[in-house]
């Protein structure tokens, strides 16, 4: 055959090809990023919201314990007092729409936030035993950030 003393090209990609992949790569990333970001989000606000249910529950049920006594709870990272020392809670609750070690700082106030913040993840009354995630309203729903 006279075509046999030519070598075979390898056959490869041309860089318009790759820079074409590239570009389609960067287009679905761009589309596909901020759907993660709010997926995050919205599993952020729902655990909080599990922890403040859970949150209430075991004040509920150290108040009937108690003979009627709230536990002695402290403005601070995590204090939780009689909850923790006693077995109600394992660790402390982290407020994660709040995030970080603010997420689990308590304070002492008698309503739910009026907008967001970042300085706390708890409010608690120690007059009633109501307790607040931060960052959320009267109604438990978070304020936007």
């Amino acid at each position: 055959m006279p075509h046999d003393n030519f070598p075979k090209r390898a056959r490869a990609f041309t860089l318009v090809e790759i820079l074409i992949v590239v570009v389609i790569l960067g287009i679905l990333a761009a589309i596909v990023t901020p759907r993660f970001a709010e997926a995050t989000s919205q599993a952020q606000e729902v655990a909080t919201a599990d922890q403040l249910t859970k949150l209430r529950r075991m004040l509920a049920m150290y108040y009937a314990r108690s003979n009627s006594q709230y536990p002695s709870i402290t403005a601070g990272v995590g204090t939780w007092g009689e909850l923790l020392t006693q077995g109600y809670m394992r660790q402390p609750p982290v407020n994660g729409w709040v995030g970080g070690v603010p997420g689990q700082t308590i304070i002492f106030g008698s309503s739910a936030d009026t907008g967001y913040q970042s300085t706390h993840g708890w409010i608690f009354d120690a007059a009633t035993g109501n307790v607040w995630a931060g960052g959320f309203d009267s109604a438990d729903e978070p304020f936007p950030r």
